[in-house]
């Protein structure tokens, strides 16, 4: 069964690499352009590009799928099945349809819940104890399409975006290949999303990225948890941005206006919270670079009776 593999991050990255070292035919590989990266704003390769040519495989790069030389070009690879996991791109009905066996994608929820951009965040943001990965067959709307299978892993407290991703990539991978081999087999069972229960993981934007510490700490974690370690959440101290990498949550309330730095015992930082606090352990403050609470108390930025702020979008 040849393969048309459609991908660009890391997420897509580990379900290729599972794809090649399974044997898979994979025909070529679809990715999004090069992009500047880094202080240097140098031309780097999506991942997804890395490992295609590491094996040798064809790789293109197309800015657009809707014209008529990608038509040309799926025509000329002709594959029997197009595997998509975070390409990036829409795809059209042309290409949703030229397939015999279909367009199947990895998606990083439990569909029908957080279809949409950033599934794994927001799962993470939401405070949810268990999450996963669908493999479905695409149609034309966003994450819309009959489902095939799932796996399902368990979210605790030390889990970030950074080890939900990890980890979700990993068990999606596995997915993928054992739903392209029963595609090849022919045992396949379709599942149509039931559309009253979907939810919407919608792209991550700078106000999610804002803390509020008025609000409950529990949510307050979860939401540092969510975006760690990209693109992190913020707040302002002394007039300077401060993202915070790691926190601890405590159920303990400070009779304290929000914001309050009320401890720096054992190189925490202690925040008081609507209702209880936050124990900032690692930081990223304005103009440095990331690293440890404690370390950041050694260097004397910070003492008790700051205030933390909620940051205005502008800024």
């Amino acid at each position: 069964m040849k393969i048309l593999f459609m991908g660009t991050p890391d997420f897509a990255h580990r379900s290729l690499c599972a794809l090649i070292d399974g044997g898979f035919d994979v025909a070529a590989v679809i990715t999004q352009p090069d992009k500047p990266k880094g202080r240097g704003y140098v031309m780097t390769p999506p991942p997804v590009k890395v490992r295609a040519l590491e094996a040798g495989l064809p790789v293109y790069q197309p800015t657009t799928l809707r014209d008529e030389a990608f038509a040309a070009l799926l025509a000329e690879i002709n594959p029997d099945v197009i595997v998509v996991v975070a390409y990036g791109k829409i795809l059209p009905v042309n290409v949703l349809e030229y397939p015999k066996y279909g367009c199947i994608n990895l998606h990083g929820s439990l569909l029908p819940e957080y279809r949409g951009a950033a599934p794994i965040q927001r799962a993470v943001m939401d405070g949810r104890t268990t999450t996963g990965v669908t493999t479905m067959y695409m149609a034309d709307g966003i994450d819309t399409g009959d489902m095939i299978d799932k796996a399902e892993i368990t979210l605790t407290d030390a889990d970030n975006f950074e080890t939900c991703h990890d980890r979700l990539a990993e068990v999606g991978a596995n997915l993928l290949c054992s739903t392209l081999r029963d595609i090849e087999v022919g045992n396949i069972h379709r599942t149509p999303q039931n559309h009253t229960l979907a939810t919407h993981a919608a792209k991550i934007e700078k106000p999610d990225c804002i803390l509020d510490f008025s609000s409950d700490a529990r949510e307050l974690f979860n939401r540092i948890r969510g975006l760690s370690p990209f693109p992190l959440a913020f707040a302002v101290l002394n007039g300077k941005i401060v993202k915070f990498v790691s926190a601890e949550y405590s159920d303990k309330t400070y009779d304290t206006f929000p914001g309050t730095v009320t401890s720096l015992d054992n190189g925490v930082v202690t925040i008081s919270c609507g209702r209880g606090s936050l124990r900032l352990t690692g930081l990223l403050p304005e103009g440095k670079g990331r690293m440890s609470a404690a370390d950041f108390i050694r260097g004397r930025k910070i003492n008790v009776g700051d205030v933390f702020e909620k940051a205005e979008l502008n800024k």
